[in-house]
Order: C-alpha cells, then structure tokens, then sequence
C-alpha cells in the first residue's frame, strides 16, 4: 500500500479529543444485499467452564471497513499487505448533508472541493477526505439505509468520479470514506469510485459513524484493521485524533 512515511523523521500528533467513528457490531446492522449476515454464538460460559467466550461471523465487508485493492482486483493487494504507516493519516472532512437531503442520488463534485478549500484550506498531499452525507442517522433502518427503490437499486449519496479523479490526481488523497455503505454513490453498480481508489493502492472506508462530531480539517485518523490473510477487506475501528 501506498507510503509516504519517512522513518528518518520523527512525528508528532497533537490532539484535544479522540472520536470514535466506528458502529458497533450486531446482528441486526445493515448488510449489503448478498453478503453474510452476522452470527454470534455463545461457546464459553462463565457458570459451566470459568469464562465467558462467543464466536462471531461477519463478511469482511460488513459494519464500519476497509476494502482492499483485490476486491476487484484479482492481482490487487491484499488487507494484510496495508503498512502499518498507511493507516494512520491525516483527514480532513467535507460536508454535504443539505445536498444529500435534497437529492438523495448527490455526488461530491469539483466544485463542492474547491468551495470547501476556499472556506478551510487547500487539502495537502497524503489526506484522507472523509465525506460527511448524514446518512449515519439511518443506520439503525436498514430498508432507510439502502434506500432502494422497486427494482432493487439503492439510493444513497457518495463520490463523483470527477471528484474522485481530481483528488487523486489533482491533491494525491491518500484515501476516501464516508458513512454510507459505499463510497460510490447507491446508483453506481460498477463501483467505479472504489476502483479508482483501489486501483491507486488507497484506502477506502466505509460505513462511518459520527461524522457529524468532525471538525473540517485537524483530523489524524487511526485505522485498526483485522489482518485477515489474504482479505479483501476488514472490519475495522477507526480512531479520530482532533487538534
């Protein structure tokens, strides 16, 4: 994965309040249509053997994850192969829960960046851009989530393929996320955002909580990922360290 960290030099993260953006996980969470649904079992009790132990199973793209490249790449990365360097980066956020509302299909474009910059700050090299679309507070309705209409085609919002393409190739993002359930918009079965990304050696997240607890910029973000040998993606916790 990609690595823009230098061991020569030392680094320093300073920060006022850590926000946890990660869902708990259930078995009633919202899952993508086909994927495994998520089982607990209870194999060790305290009463019978001394201690308390469950099972657990989940797809490795399910609750708040990461993709890996080889998702849709069969020579592509796997989770295990991510740097331990890559997954601590800096992030900034952008907003767009009114356009979200009013268009459940929006996609960030080149211009909602460029108007962001222009209130906060030009976005560095190495980034990760989190897009804030509200969409969490749907996370405890799946059928609300989705959105999906009468054929089965989800409606939420995520990246344009513009925007995606001007942030790797005009800012060198280090990564996308956001707290939908794609960050390609609900529409885009192709999953062509994920693609982009991916196929550059980024990182995606997705399904996002508490987003609306982000400042827009000052962000470290520190990704806990399960390093599942040969994944194609992780459950994972991410941490939001904010100056």
């Amino acid at each position: 994965m990609i690595n823009n960290f230098n061991s020569n030099n030392l680094k320093t993260i300073a920060y006022r309040n850590i926000i946890d953006l990660t869902h708990a996980i259930h078995p009633n969470i919202p899952i993508w249509p086909g994927d495994p649904a998520i089982a607990f079992e209870t194999v060790s009790q305290i009463e019978k053997h001394g201690y308390f132990l469950r099972k657990f199973s989940i797809g490795e793209h399910s609750g708040t994850h990461i993709n890996a490249p080889n998702s849709f790449d069969p020579a592509g990365a796997s989770v295990d192969n991510y740097e331990p360097q890559s997954l601590v980066s800096p992030a900034i956020a952008i907003d767009i829960r009114e356009q979200s509302l009013a268009n459940p299909d929006y996609t960030l474009t080149v211009d909602d960046i460029l108007n962001w910059e222009q209130k906060h700050q030009f976005i560095q090299p190495g980034n990760l851009v989190l897009l804030y679309t509200g969409w969490q507070k749907k996370w405890e309705d799946e059928r609300d989530f989705f959105n999906a209409d009468e054929s089965g085609i989800c409606h939420f919002p995520g990246f344009s393929k513009a925007a995606t393409q001007f942030l790797l190739e005009e800012r060198s993002i280090a990564g996308i996320g956001t707290d939908t359930h794609g960050v390609d918009p609900g529409q885009d079965e192709s999953f062509a955002v994920n693609k982009m990304v991916l196929g550059k050696q980024r990182t995606v997240l997705e399904n996002l909580a508490n987003l609306h607890l982000l400042p827009a910029a000052d962000i470290t973000l520190v990704v806990g990922i399960l390093r599942l040998l040969g994944g194609s993606g992780s459950p994972v916790s991410v941490l939001a360290l904010v100056a």
